[in-house]
């Protein structure tokens, strides 16, 4: 069959360098001690997740919830949903945890906070919930070095039905830039940012049970990451 004959939309691979990639990443993550969490929103495809997943835990990030669904209908049971939660999707959040995935939840919104615990209290359920940190996208997220930064993360681990996950951010602005040094310089300030950020609520006694940083470039592009847990390239 030729390529002009293939019904849209298709999904075509070069699978030879889907899998020198997906290697390159679980190298990164293995040679520096990081989770793999690896983001699967640009293929949607659970064939190449278990090619970025192999030889790690299972554990993916998605960008809607439909994503999560999906996945898990094919045996992906630890999901990071890596947009911040609104008040019009608990249900459907509720519904996907009820199933036996563990899915974490993302907040850079106090009141969300508030709403959230009350509506998995209600349900019975209870979450594992991230701070979104804003390392310099400017789209969603907490400044790291406003008090929001410190008083969210409190706020997550008094209530009933959550639990403060950790930090997390994603240096969307790397793929902005045009040189590998400009690169690696996005992606020193996403890893010594969230490590800086660890550190202080680690200081006033909140855990932070993972850090986790993300974007495809500075992944491959950064020269250590000491002090990260999580990495989510994809």
């Amino acid at each position: 069959m030729q390529i002009t004959e293939i019904k849209t939309p298709s999904l075509l691979l070069d699978i030879g360098r889907v899998n020198r990639n997906a290697g390159r990443i679980s190298e990164i993550a293995t040679r520096n001690n990081v989770r793999l969490r690896p983001h699967v929103k640009t293929h949607k495809c659970v064939e190449v997740a278990r090619i970025q997943t192999a030889g790690h835990d299972g554990a993916i990030t998605v960008s809607t919830l439909a994503e999560a669904r999906a996945f898990a209908k094919h045996g992906f049971t630890d999901i990071t949903y890596a947009v911040p939660i609104e008040r019009g999707k608990f249900a459907d959040a509720i519904e996907i945890l009820q199933t036996g995935v563990k899915l974490n939840l993302l907040t850079d919104d106090a009141e969300t906070v508030t709403s959230l615990d009350q509506a998995a209290g209600k349900a019975g359920v209870r979450f594992d919930v991230f701070l979104k940190i804003d390392c310099g996208t400017h789209r969603v997220g907490v400044e790291p070095h406003t008090d929001e930064a410190m008083e969210v993360p409190r706020q997550i681990a008094d209530s009933k039905n959550l639990n403060f996950a950790g930090i997390l951010t994603h240096a969307g602005h790397s793929y902005d830039v045009k040189t590998k040094d400009e690169i690696l310089k996005v992606a020193r300030h996403e890893r010594d940012v969230m490590v800086e950020l660890a550190g202080r609520l680690r200081d006033v006694g909140i855990e932070v049970p993972t850090v986790s940083i993300g974007s495809t470039p500075t992944i491959s592009t950064v020269d250590h990451l000491d002090g990260i847990d999580e990495i989510r390239p994809g």
